[in-house]
């Protein structure tokens, strides 16, 4: 996925109500007086998102903080809140809705935040509930698609997505032919979607899919994550979203024994185990952000250990990049255990898909 960042800011006051001073449009505080420039939305989304707040509505809340957010210099002492509320707030949904009775986890100290649990319990954790989320998926997505497909067709309703969809497909169709393009445009719809479904968990508003054929597709942020943890989730989601539809191509393979179902298996596999490069903008670059050198060095170790099971090639890129980040690149400060466990088990079954044998059709 390859994200851009778009100011949805308002324009700016010309002048200071309080000392008209004139105020670049750049600037969210008055130079002379330090005013802020946009107190009274300020306030009226503080007043939104404490609304939501008290009206369980996590994700509402979020969306009124960034917004807030993005109206502040970030030296503020409001800004540091705020950035701390949203974190907060992302723990929250993360862990899902609040049950009656609260298990204890959820009562965790907020310092503790959900990364800075040990290996031996948030990464393995992180590992099971990555794979028990890939076998939900093999059971689950026909049903999402009858009871819940409105949110794999929300991005097909946008002219833009739909349109360079289909200019996608044609030109994989001259090179793969009609079936295989329709699939593999298809995987990659989900994938982005995955990434669409866990911004708007988090308040984020984004744009539909855009494809560009050989690049791939991307998604527009409206509002920039500042939250690395949050961040990494995002990430991820697409490879998670994405392993599931090519499970779900292997399972269907599994009972047809149609080459055309292994191939989407393989391919969405490998694209996926791509997406997991640590590198800039790319999945995997987003998950590393949220892992401290010690982390980063173990999810180097867990892709010698894929490369040293499936023997699949691009292991080995994947891991003199993950090793030149965990050596020279800036880790967090915080350790991130379930991203990590998900990192490990996401390297795992991708590269297995990926190394899946292909039948030649008969």
């Amino acid at each position: 996925m390859a994200d851009e960042f778009v100011s949805s800011s308002p324009v700016l006051a010309s002048s200071c109500p309080a000392c008209g001073s004139e105020i670049a449009p750049s600037l969210l505080s008055c130079p002379s007086c330090r005013r802020l420039v946009h107190s009274t939305r300020l306030k009226e989304l503080a007043d939104a998102a404490e609304a939501s707040e008290q009206d369980g509505e996590p994700t509402a809340a979020l969306a009124s903080w960034r917004e807030a957010i993005a109206l502040l210099p970030p030296e503020t002492r409001q800004y540091a809140a705020i950035a701390g509320r949203i974190a907060r707030l992302g723990r929250q949904v993360e862990a899902g809705p609040a049950p009656a009775r609260p298990a204890p986890a959820s009562q965790a100290d907020p310092n503790q935040s959900t990364g800075s649990a040990r290996w031996s319990g948030g990464a393995v954790s992180g590992v099971i509930a990555t794979l028990a989320l890939a076998v939900w998926k093999l059971k689950f997505l026909a049903v999402m698609l009858l009871t819940k497909g409105k949110i794999l067709l929300l991005g097909l309703t946008k002219a833009s997505t739909f349109f360079s969809m289909f200019a996608m497909v044609g030109v994989y169709w001259t090179i793969f032919g009609g079936w295989l393009a329709l699939g593999l445009v298809l995987s990659i719809y989900i994938h982005e979607m995955g990434h669409v479904v866990a911004l708007m968990r988090y308040g984020v508003h984004a744009s539909a899919p855009l494809f560009v054929p050989g690049l791939g597709a991307f998604i527009r942020l409206k509002q920039a994550l500042i939250d690395p943890k949050q961040d990494a989730r995002v990430g991820l989601a697409g490879p998670i979203w994405g392993m599931g539809a090519a499970l779900v191509c292997a399972a269907i393979y599994g009972l047809t024994h149609q080459p055309i179902w292994a191939a989407l298996a393989q391919l969405g596999g490998f694209i996926n185990l791509f997406n997991l490069l640590p590198f800039w903008q790319l999945d995997g670059g987003r998950a590393f952000h949220s892992l401290n050198r010690s982390q980063r060095w173990l999810a180097v170790a867990s892709l010698a250990a894929a490369w040293a099971l499936t023997d699949q090639w691009l292991l080995t890129l994947l891991m003199l990049v993950g090793a030149y980040e965990a050596a020279f690149g800036k880790p967090s400060d915080e350790p991130d255990a379930p991203i990590l466990g998900q990192y490990a088990a996401l390297a795992l079954v991708l590269s297995a898909l990926s190394v899946m044998p292909v039948p030649l059709p008969r």
